[in-house]
């Protein structure tokens, strides 16, 4: 789970409008550009790296290098210049934009919000309400406990009876035999991969308690400045990555061997597996890989100002844009 943006973002202000990235060329003439990760690869990440390896991103002029994001995530990098794209998340860029940090979505690499509280089914955590008494493992963002609450009184439940700890980065299966309950996770990884290993659990979807929080996570993101400076590079970049999604939506098998090949560490049967699952759910209902709606983003900023965990309202409409998807 990606770490919330926080207060730490506003010291990238004093980074933007530095010199940042500089325009530079590959030895084969190809114009070297970034995007960093939101984490470890996997595949929500895939597009990418089909993008890069079947040279969808050389055949559009452009050298891009995958990076991990380390101490310093996506967002601030991106906002800084110190890299041109980076994977975000709606409810991240919101924040930021309501600091005044000009970075923008330009496509939905999932089109709708799979994420959810988990538990093992020996917790008989069923229902929002039944997580009374039990213990959250987070990661001390004020969003999860706006989450958790909404979820719970739309339940009958109290948040106040809820024991939450921060399990920082701790692995989902060994925290919950540790000192856990529930945790919020995405299915596509974490949920495939109980599968994998046998646990049975039980999965409380956001989307399944309100439509507000059914919200584009994760995103590709850029900068404001990045469009006005090099519209043209964002649009050959986004050529490249949708047609590395859509080969990832019309053949998963060799999808799943792509990534593995290109980051061998990873668990090959959670690849293929995960990559199975989500074939279906890049695209999904839209009428094209990556594409947003406004109303999406008006309604997750909505929840975000009504459950006070947004500082002031954003202009939606300069928060993303379909602009560079192609037709």
């Amino acid at each position: 789970m990606k770490k919330w943006l926080g207060i730490a973002l506003v010291m990238v202000l004093l980074l933007a409008g530095c010199s940042g990235a500089t325009e530079e060329k590959s030895e084969t003439g190809e114009k070297k550009v970034s995007i960093v990760l939101d984490w470890t690869p996997n595949t929500n990440h895939t597009g990418l790296y089909i993008a890069r390896d079947k040279g969808y991103f050389k055949e559009e002029g452009l050298d891009v290098e995958i990076i991990l994001p380390g101490e310093a995530g996506a967002d601030q990098l991106v906002a800084s210049g110190k890299s041109e794209f980076g994977i975000s998340a709606q409810e991240s860029l919101t924040e930021a934009r309501a600091q005044d940090i000009p970075i923008v979505s330009i496509g939905a690499i999932i089109q709708h919000n799979t994420s959810g509280l988990a538990s093992p089914v020996e917790k008989n955590i069923k229902k929002p309400s039944d997580f009374e008494g039990k213990t959250y493992g987070g990661w001390g963002a004020p969003v999860e406990q706006a989450v958790l609450t909404s979820l719970m009184d739309a339940d009958g439940g109290d948040f106040n009876k809820v024991d939450v700890v921060n399990m920082g980065d701790t692995d989902f299966f060994t925290a919950v035999q540790r000192d856990i309950d529930f945790a919020w996770i995405y299915y596509a990884w974490t949920g495939v991969e109980a599968e994998l290993r046998g646990d049975d659990l039980n999965m409380i979807y956001l989307t399944d308690y309100s439509d507000k929080l059914d919200y584009y996570t994760p995103v590709i993101s850029t900068s404001e400045k990045m469009i006005e400076k090099d519209p043209d590079t964002v649009k050959a970049f986004m050529k490249a990555v949708s047609k590395g999604y859509q080969l990832a939506i019309d053949n998963p098998e060799e999808a799943a061997e792509v990534l593995i090949k290109a980051e061998p560490d990873l668990d090959e049967e959670l690849v293929r597996k995960s990559q199975e699952w989500l074939a279906t759910r890049y695209q999904d209902d839209a009428a094209r890989w990556g594409e947003q709606k406004q109303e999406i983003w008006q309604n997750y900023m909505d929840w975000m100002l009504e459950k006070k965990v947004l500082e002031k309202e954003i202009d939606v409409k300069q928060a993303f844009t379909n602009e560079f998807l192609p037709e």
